[in-house]
C-alpha cells in the first residue's frame, strides 16, 4: 500500500477518544446487563484469595459489604480499602455491575497485627454463607454463551465426582477441568495462584494482590481479565483465541498456602480438604498434538501467523513466545508452507500492560512475518476501531483499568498507521521492542516516538499555562511502580533514570549523538525518500532535531545495538507453559526474580486534553518514523534465521 496515501486514522481519532473518555463515568455508572437493579450480586476477594459472593441490597454500600466480609471470614477490614479496578469505593455502589469482582486491599503495607477481628457467631455465619453456585461467570454478556455451556457441562461433572486434574508445567496454577466423560474441557487459572501470588502452588510467593508482578506493568492478580480481554477483541475469532471467560469457582482440588486464610463453601463436602472458593479465568481447552516449540516453525501457515500477530500488536503482548502457540494437525489436508496445520494462541495474562513495556514477539524472526499482509488482513487492521474496542471492553470488564485501555489505543493506532503504510508483520514487531545497549535497554522506536510527542504537547501546554496537572486519577489507590524507585518519564526531557534506577543521559540525547554518526550515509537516502519526509523538514523551528531525525532512524539498524533474539533468556518468557524455572518445592522471594525493568512511556499520567494532544502528535511524528524503517529496509534484519 502507498505511503502517501492518507491515514485511515487522522485528529478525528484522538477527538474521539477525547470525547468517549469524558463521558467514562457516565458510561460506568449506566451499565446494566439486562438484571434487576434493586439487587445485584457481587464477589469480593481478598489480599490473599479469600472470596465470598454477598448479595446486595439497596441500602448496602461499602462499609456494610466489608463488615459482612468480616462476619462471613473472620478477616479484619480496618485501615482496608474496597477497589473496583481504578475505582477505591468509598460509599456507593451503583457504578458496580451485577457479578463484579472486587478487591479488599489493605492501606498500609505494614499494618500492625494486633488490629481486632470480630468473633462471629453461629447465627452471623450462617447469614453471611456464600450461597453462589460451584462455578459462577462475571460480568460478561451474550458474548460468553459458549462457554457458558461448558460451565454447565463441568458442573454436572463436579457433582457426580469427577476432579480437575493440576497442570504440572508452568509457573502459576492451572487445572484441567472435565466432563462427565472424563475428558479435559477446560483449564482453570485462579488468579491467587499466578507467579508470586499468596497461594502459588510452586513456590513462586511474596505478593499481594494489587502489586507488582512478573511483568512490573502488570499486578498480581489481573491476569484472569486479560485473558478474557484478549478473547473479546479477537474479533470473528480471526487469531483463533480460544473462548474465555471470569469465574468465580469452587473446589478442594485448588492450592492454599499454609498459613493463608480461606473460605469454605459452606457446605459439606466428602473430600480430606475443604473446598475453597476462587476467582479464575476459565478458557476452553483445545485438543492439540503440541505446541509451536516441538516443530519447525517454517511449516506453519503464513495468515495464521499474521492474524496471531495482528492480534499481539493490538494487545501488546509480552509474552507470545513458541511455548503458548498450540499446534493441531488438520486430518486430510495437504498443501504447501504448512497448510496442514491449525495454530491455537494461548496464555495472554501478560497483555494490555499499565504502561509501554519491552514485548516480546518471538514470530518476529520467523520468515512468515517478513511477509506482506494479505487483502483481507489489511481490511480486517483498517476496520478497527480502537475507541469501541476501549468502550466494549469497559462495558464487558469494568474492572480493567484506563492505562490499560490507554495502551490497546495506542498500539492499535500504531497497527492501522504501519500497516496502510505498507511494513510488514516482523517491521512493525521489531519497531515496537527494546534493544540492549551494553547492560541497559533502550527504547523502542514507537517508545521514542511517544516520548518526542510527549516533550512537544507538553512544551504547548507551558506556553498556554505554567501549571501542569499531574494528577490522572485521585482514587487509585497506589501507584503500581510504588515499591521500587522505578523511574518515571519527567514533563521536561532533561533528565532520565537508567534501568538500574541511577540517572543516566536522557535517550533522546543519545539518539541525537548516534544519529550524528551515521549522517553523511543517510543524507542520500533522505534524498530518496517519499514526500512525506520532505514535508516533514519544513515543521516549525519549535520542533526539535530529533523529531526531524526520525524519519531517517531506525534503532534496530545501528551498529553494537543487539535486538532480541530468540533463545536469550528473559523474563518474558519464564511465564510460558514449558519453563523448567518452576521445579523444585523450595519458596521463592519475588523480589529475588522480578525483572529490573525501566518505563520509559507512561500514559495514565496525562489529563483526557493532553492524552487527546498526544495521540494527536503521536499520529503525525510515525510518518516520518516509518520513512525511517524504510530507508533502512535494505539493510539486513537481525534473527531471520534463529534457532529455539
Amino acid at each position: 500500500m502507498s505511503p502517501n496515501l492518507d491515514s485511515p486514522i487522522k485528529t478525528q481519532m484522538a477527538v474521539s477518544v477525547l470525547n468517549h473518555t469524558l463521558n467514562y463515568e457516565y458510561h460506568r455508572s449506566n451499565q446494566s446487563d439486562g438484571k434487576p437493579s434493586g439487587r445485584r450480586r457481587v464477589f469480593v476477594q481478598t489480599e490473599t484469595g479469600c472470596v465470598l459472593g454477598i448479595e446486595l441490597d439497596r441500602a448496602d454500600n461499602a462499609h456494610t459489604v466489608k463488615r459482612r466480609l468480616q462476619i462471613a471470614l473472620n478477616v479484619p477490614t480496618d485501615e482496608s480499602s474496597l477497589t473496583f479496578g481504578d475505582l477505591v469505593l468509598k460509599n456507593d455502589l451503583s457504578g458496580v455491575r451485577n457479578d463484579s469482582p472486587l478487591l479488599l486491599t489493605r492501606n498500609s503495607m505494614h499494618r500492625s497485627s494486633s488490629t481486632p477481628c470480630l468473633s462471629p457467631t453461629g447465627k452471623d455465619i450462617h447469614q453471611q454463607r456464600d450461597r453462589s453456585g460451584p462455578i459462577e461467570v462475571l460480568v460478561c454478556s451474550s458474548r460468553c454463551s459458549r462457554t457458558r455451556q461448558l460451565v454447565k457441562d463441568v458442573v454436572k461433572a463436579i457433582k457426580i465426582g469427577v476432579d480437575p486434574l493440576p497442570v504440572h508445567g508452568g509457573l502459576g496454577g492451572a487445572y484441567y477441568f472435565r466432563n462427565t466423560r472424563g475428558e479435559s474441557v477446560a483449564i482453570v487459572k485462579p488468579t491467587d495462584e499466578e507467579p508470586f501470588a499468596p497461594n502459588n502452588p510452586k513456590g513462586f510467593t511474596g505478593k499481594a494482590l494489587g502489586q507488582p508482578g512478573l511483568k512490573r506493568s502488570v499486578r498480581v492478580g489481573e491476569t484472569g481479565f486479560r485473558e478474557v480481554a484478549a478473547y473479546l477483541l479477537d474479533y470473528d475469532h480471526f487469531a483463533n483465541v480460544p473462548p474465555t471467560v471470569l469465574v468465580k469457582i469452587t473446589h478442594s482440588v485448588f492450592h492454599v498456602k499454609e498459613g493463608v486464610n480461606t473460605n469454605t463453601s459452606g457446605k459439606a463436602v466428602d473430600r480430606k480438604r475443604s473446598a475453597v472458593s476462587k476467582i479464575a479465568s476459565f478458557q476452553q481447552f483445545i485438543p492439540h498434538d503440541y505446541d509451536a516449540s516441538d516443530h519447525g516453525t517454517s511449516s506453519f501457515p503464513v495468515a495464521a501467523i499474521h492474524r496471531i500477530g495482528i492480534l499481539d500488536i493490538r494487545i501488546f503482548n509480552t509474552d507470545r513466545h513458541a511455548g503458548n502457540l498450540l499446534v493441531r494437525k488438520l486430518e486430510g489436508a495437504t498443501g504447501r508452507f504448512g497448510a496442514q496445520t491449525e495454530l491455537i494462541p494461548i496464555d495472554h495474562g501478560l497483555c494490555l500492560p499499565e504502561s509501554l513495556d519491552d514485548p516480546y514477539f518471538e514470530w518476529i524472526h520467523w520468515p512468515q512475518a517478513s511477509i506482506p499482509f494479505s487483502g483481507d488482513e489489511l481490511e480486517y487492521v483498517a476496520n478497527l476501531d480502537p475507541v469501541k474496542d476501549s468502550e466494549m471492553l469497559r462495558m464487558e470488564l469494568p474492572m480493567i483499568r484506563e492505562a490499560c485501555l490507554r495502551v490497546l489505543i495506542l498500539s492499535t493506532i500504531f497497527l492501522k498507521e504501519a500497516a496502510a503504510f505498507g511494513l510488514c508483520l516482523a517491521e512493525i514487531g521489531e519497531m515496537m521492542s527494546r534493544e540492549l545497549r551494553g547492560m541497559e535497554e533502550a527504547p523502542s522506536e514507537l517508545e521514542v516516538v511517544c516520548i518526542e510527542a510527549r516533550r512537544l504537547v507538553a512544551e504547548k501546554v507551558v506556553v498556554i499555562s505554567p501549571v501542569i496537572s499531574t494528577n490522572y486519577d485521585d482514587t487509585i489507590q497506589f501507584d503500581i511502580d510504588y515499591e521500587e524507585a522505578d523511574p518515571v518519564m519527567p514533563k521536561s526531557p532533561g533528565f532520565n533514570l537508567g534501568s538500574r534506577g541511577r540517572i543516566s543521559r536522557n535517550p533522546l540525547s543519545r539518539l541525537d549523538e548516534s544519529l550524528e554518526e551515521d549522517d553523511e550515509n543517510i543524507e542520500q537516502k533522505v534524498e530518496d525518500t517519499s514526500s512525506c519526509c520532505s514535508a516533514a523538514r519544513e515543521w516549525p523551528p519549535h520542533v526539535s532535531r530529533l523529531s526531524t531525525s526520525l524519519k531517517t532512524m531506525s534503532l534496530a539498524g545501528k551498529g553494537g545495538q543487539n535486538h532480541r533474539v530468540a533463545g536469550v533468556p528473559r523474563a518474558n518468557c519464564t511465564a510460558g507453559r514449558n519453563s523448567g524455572v518452576h521445579q523444585g518445592g523450595n519458596s521463592r522471594s519475588a523480589n529475588e526474580h522480578l525483572p529490573a525493568s525501566v518505563s520509559f512511556v507512561k500514559l495514565a499520567d496525562m489529563g483526557e486534553e493532553e492524552w487527546s494532544a498526544f495521540l494527536e502528535k503521536f499520529q503525525e511524528l510515525l510518518q516520518c518514523a516509518f520513512c525511517g524503517r524504510k530507508c533502512r529496509a535494505t539493510g539486513q534484519r537481525l534473527g531471520s534465521s534463529c534457532q529455539f
